[in-house]
């Protein structure tokens, strides 16, 4: 578990403190690095021992024969979670250096943990990446990735919410704030990585509306400190085949929306993504959100509203219908779409999404 190039740092950093030999020998026996050069490669007889009792060994002049190929000192089991995962060796005179043994072994195994820790944590943000981008694909959803999914610890469960944010992976704070962002959400199931070219994302899985909400905000605040903002979130989705649509409306929240927010959401950006985007998928779903609810007698009666310019007698001549009828389908509709008609900034989005829709009902 210990490679070559960690192997070489403990030896060169323990020997400038110590000015004594050392070796770090894998559980083989076989010596990954020395002081001595020559001996890099060559099978550590005592290591072996060391290994096979998970005991130190001292080896003195008087039983050093005993072990072929050595040389006196004393020899240590490095541990990583309860595991052996090499051997420490310091040449010299065991009474002599008996009392900095000890401590050699816990710097080191300090140093094999602050690695092995690193590399664990590389390896589970690789593997992030990896079901991220499964997730961005749009295919049908494979058993392997559900393999990986649970692998990671990753929780399948709804909702699902995607944040984008654009950091500089060359930036000195670039670790820092990806570390500060997994320690944030380290009670929560997320994934979090890069995936294309300054973008990073944050998945999360099983967050109700009020404790995201909270959780956005919260996270909004740690990385103005960096000036990592914005964050963009996307539409909530409820299944795992649907991330990749999240991902898309989280990408257009921060493509459109206003640069000055440190959290821009989706709806936002909407109208201005709309405008250029009009045939689009997302489109379609701007549509089918706002409108979906309303049968044809509900949606030709919007937009007869918003014909007569809002007037209600003179929407309802044209509907011939009754006034307090004309009433109730516009409370009917502010109830199916949460839009109320004859609000201004409502007025809008619905409008926006009739024109929008494939029906000509704008010259209904």
């Amino acid at each position: 578990m210990i490679s070559k190039q960690l192997a070489n740092q403990i030896v060169e950093q323990t020997m400038l403190r110590l000015h004594r030999n050392i070796n770090v020998i894998q559980t083989n026996g076989m010596i990954l690095a020395s002081g001595d050069r020559l001996r890099v490669d060559s099978i550590h007889e005592g290591a072996v021992i060391v290994a096979e009792t998970r005991k130190p060994l001292l080896i003195t002049e008087e039983n050093n024969h005993l072990f072929p190929r050595t040389k006196p000192g004393i020899n240590l089991p490095i541990f990583f979670q309860q595991e052996l995962v090499g051997v420490i060796g310091i040449t010299g005179d065991p009474k002599e250096i008996e009392e900095i043994a000890t401590l050699v072994q816990l710097t080191t195994e300090m140093m094999v943990y602050q690695a092995l820790i690193a590399s664990e944590r590389e390896w589970e943000r690789k593997m992030q990446e990896m079901v991220f981008e499964e997730l961005m694909s749009g295919q049908p959803l494979q058993k392997v990735i559900f393999e990986r999914i649970n692998k990671i610890g990753f929780q399948n469960k709804a909702p699902f919410h995607t944040m984008m944010i654009e950091l500089n992976p060359e930036s000195k704070s670039y670790q820092t704030i990806l570390q500060g962002i997994e320690h944030y959400f380290h009670q929560d199931s997320i994934l979090v990585g890069h995936y294309q070219l300054n973008e990073h994302f944050i998945l999360t899985s099983g967050l109700d509306e009020k404790a995201f909400q909270q959780k956005v905000k919260q996270l909004a605040n740690i990385l103005k400190k960096y000036n990592a903002f914005p964050i963009s979130v996307g539409q909530v989705v409820h299944s795992l085949d649907q991330v990749h649509y999240s991902y898309q409306t989280a990408r257009i929240a921060l493509e459109y929306g206003p640069r000055k927010h440190s959290i821009i959401f989706f709806e936002e950006a909407e109208l201005y993504s709309l405008l250029k985007k009009r045939d689009s998928q997302e489109a379609q779903h701007f549509t089918n959100r706002v409108l979906g609810a309303l049968d044809v007698k509900l949606l030709l009666t919007l937009q007869s509203y918003f014909n007569c310019n809002q007037q209600l007698a003179i929407c309802a001549e044209t509907l011939e219908i009754h006034r307090h009828t004309l009433t109730y389908r516009l409370k009917k509709i502010h109830n199916l779409t949460g839009y109320n008609p004859s609000l201004f900034q409502d007025a809008i989005v619905l409008q926006i999404a009739l024109w929008m829709t494939d029906r000509n009902f704008h010259n209904s």
